[in-house]
């Protein structure tokens, strides 16, 4: 399997700056390890890049409304980048209450943060970044007991410890990592051959294509037929 150190030498054949047979330097080794993870980094800010939607479920402590969220933290996971629908709460009955995803100023209008004890509606991401890198979660009102939070998320693209890290990718992504990594070590280098770009721009385009999610169509209630129903709109 490729490790980072091959698709670093990889990407420098791309360029014309190493040959088959060859091997990387201690200096290109820490240089260009630097610049294939802050590639990766940028690349988990692209929704159609990320390939994996995972739902995850934690339990709520009562009264309790905030959680940190990330390694080490209330809820033990990865920092999610961002947390999108559908998200929602269960009951000790298994039945499943959607929660609506809102932003800061929505949560910061909320006067009583604390008041209430019941089901939470409403759930705000402080994404924030600190030396823990660690979000937080917050919940109105405020959970009752026996309730389990789930969440959706979109999770950071690996990243790379070291040189000799092997990629834990789906298909199709070590070839777009090598393309378009030789076109962000050529710069201000050397020049990049054209066949180079149009890999990177194809590989890069056939993951977006492969990550888009599926739409499902639906009906306004408004204008259904009376009496109309179905699973994805309810009553």
């Amino acid at each position: 399997m490729a490790t980072a150190s091959s698709m670093i030498f990889r990407a420098l054949q791309m360029t014309g700056e190493k040959t088959r047979g060859g091997s990387l330097t201690a200096t290109e080794k820490t240089e260009c390890l630097d610049a294939l993870n802050s590639m990766m980094e940028s690349w988990s800010l692209e929704r159609l890049l990320i390939y994996q939607l995972l739902q995850e479920s934690f339990a709520l402590t009562t009264s309790d409304g905030s959680y940190t969220i990330g390694s080490g933290a209330d809820f033990n996971t990865t920092r999610p980048v961002k947390i999108v629908d559908p998200c929602f709460i269960r009951d000790a009955d298994n039945f499943d209450t959607e929660l609506q995803i809102i932003d800061a100023d929505t949560y910061g209008k909320i006067a009583g943060k604390t008041s209430g004890n019941s089901y939470p509606e409403y759930l705000f991401y402080d994404g924030g970044y600190s030396t823990t890198s660690t979000g937080t979660i917050k919940l109105y009102p405020e959970p009752s007991a026996s309730l389990t939070l789930f969440i959706n998320s979109l999770k950071q693209l690996q990243t790379f410890s070291t040189i000799s890290v092997t990629v834990m990718l789906p298909p199709g992504y070590q070839r777009a990592i090598e393309s378009n990594l030789a076109i962000e070590l050529a710069a201000g280098v050397v020049s990049v051959p054209p066949e180079v770009i149009k890999i990177a721009r194809e590989s890069k385009a056939v993951i977006k294509g492969i990550n888009l999610p599926t739409g499902v169509l639906s009906i306004d209630p408004a204008i259904q037929a009376v009496g109309a129903r179905n699973i994805l709109m309810g009553p």
